[in-house]
């Protein structure tokens, strides 16, 4: 077997969103880089308060990516007119899960840090730091609404301008904001957080204006507000739903990996912060060879084209793992250079290295366990992808926990549990996409 999809097609579809995400990734690595000249207790609360933030927002994340795979399958069957509908009834639900999630989340914050940090600084900081940055979910969603659309018809060029203009933005008012500068106070966490937030704004400002003039949208349906269908919104939920979940499950388990390693002590909560900004740039790659792979493989099947799907897979693998091993090779020749992004803490930098090892062997598993993966929720098969992730992040933290609390480990080898899980996640994708019952799933 073998796909008529060229690598320039798939390329098409990543690289936007590789340099999009990259340019995302460097609000990551600003607050990190900024926040780690503050203080070890910033950077240590910046790590709990920001993957507690990715794991609400994995909820919006997850179910446009649902949303993407139904408006690629509807993308590939031609019917175009229906991809509006489904985006506008995305964005509604979207919407009103921001507005409850950020209602819950101001009163319940305090009271779930109070149960589970052990240090008061920490707990302070994490607090401070989510106080603001919660508000951001409310556009970030909308955001992931768009992306939807965009990523879903093969337009992506306007995701990686959105994420400049985004980035420019975080950078300009974390320098600001967190030091006082232009005139401003010095806020520290609080300005982290904030600047986040007035990026995400501007992203979705920006969004909203390319689309009006730029993005086809009356062809598309889109800005119709055509009335509320419950069966329409009943199909885009069956799909998006588990995925929704799935992603929220995923981050839920990274959210439990740093609660456990808070209890090691704030050197290496902080270690484990550099360590995970150097990660998230590192899965960089993979994010834009899995969106590639997820909207291919909806858009082949919408066309009857399912006896490519495996070997299109293969072929989108053998790019990515190109990509993520370029950035394997930096992280062994430069470690000192690329952790001193992060930290001026020479014992910082010389505790960080064995961990950077880790994850950077790690990556390379990651990168055949996600692509697979993506080939699974690709097929609309999103009730099974969201039990293999369920069941794989069940393991994941039962490890860490292990790790951590039974046998006392060195925080490098803490960080090994991301080897586990890039191998039981890709073996369990492999085994379905073989034998599994997906051919002929209609969304």
């Amino acid at each position: 077997m073998h796909t008529t999809v060229k690598n320039k097609e798939i390329w098409k579809i990543a690289y936007p969103i590789i340099l999009g995400s990259l340019v995302q990734n460097i609000i990551s690595v600003t607050d990190t880089a900024f926040l780690g000249r503050v203080g070890e207790i910033e950077l240590g609360a910046a790590a709990i308060g920001g993957v507690f933030y990715l794991t609400l927002i994995m909820l919006g994340f997850g179910f446009a990516v649902g949303t993407q795979i139904i408006v690629a399958r509807r993308f590939g069957e031609n019917k175009h007119s229906e991809i509006g509908k489904t985006v506008e009834h995305s964005h509604y639900f979207l919407v009103i899960l921001a507005g409850l999630l950020i209602i819950l989340m101001k009163v319940f914050i305090p009271d779930i840090f109070n149960k589970v940090l052990e240090s008061d600084d920490i707990r302070v900081a994490t607090g401070e730091y989510l106080d603001y940055r919660i508000f951001g979910l409310f556009f970030a969603f909308i955001n992931y609404g768009f992306r939807a659309f965009y990523i879903g018809t093969a337009k992506t060029k306007v995701i990686t301008i959105t994420t400049i203009v985004m980035a420019l933005t975080n950078v300009f008012f974390d320098y600001t904001l967190i030091f006082g500068h232009f005139g401003f106070e010095a806020y520290g966490i609080a300005g982290a957080a904030i600047a986040s937030v007035i990026a995400e704004i501007t992203a979705c400002i920006f969004f909203i204006v390319y689309t009006l003039k730029f993005g086809s949208y009356k062809y598309y349906g889109l800005f119709s507000f055509q009335r509320f269908s419950f069966s329409l919104f009943k199909r885009i939920f069956v799909v998006a739903f588990p995925m929704m979940m799935q992603n929220f499950i995923s981050f839920i388990g990274w959210f439990f990996f740093f609660l456990f390693v808070e209890k090691m002590g704030e050197h290496s909560l902080a270690i484990s912060n550099v360590i995970r900004s150097i990660y998230v740039v590192m899965l960089i790659p993979i994010w834009g060879f899995t969106s590639a792979a997820n909207t291919l493989v909806s858009y082949m099947i919408g066309q009857s084209r399912q006896n490519e799907v495996i070997p299109l897979i293969f072929k989108i693998l053998k790019l990515a793992l190109s990509g993520v091993f370029v950035l394997v090779l930096f992280n062994i020749a430069f470690p000192e250079v690329i952790i001193s992004i992060y930290t001026n803490n020479q014992q910082l930098i010389a505790d960080a290295k064995p961990a950077l090892y880790v994850v950077s062997i790690a990556s390379l598993f990651l990168t055949v366990g996600f692509v697979f993966f993506s080939g699974v929720s690709g097929t609309g098969m999103t009730k099974i992808s969201f039990v293999i992730e369920t069941i794989v992040i069940f393991m994941y933290v039962l490890l860490t926990y292990l790790f951590v609390n039974v046998s006392f480990a060195s925080i490098a080898l803490v960080w090994s549990v991301e080897v586990f899980y890039g191998i039981i996640i890709g073996v369990l994708s492999i085994t379905y996409l073989r034998f599994g019952n997906w051919h002929h799933k209609h969304i």
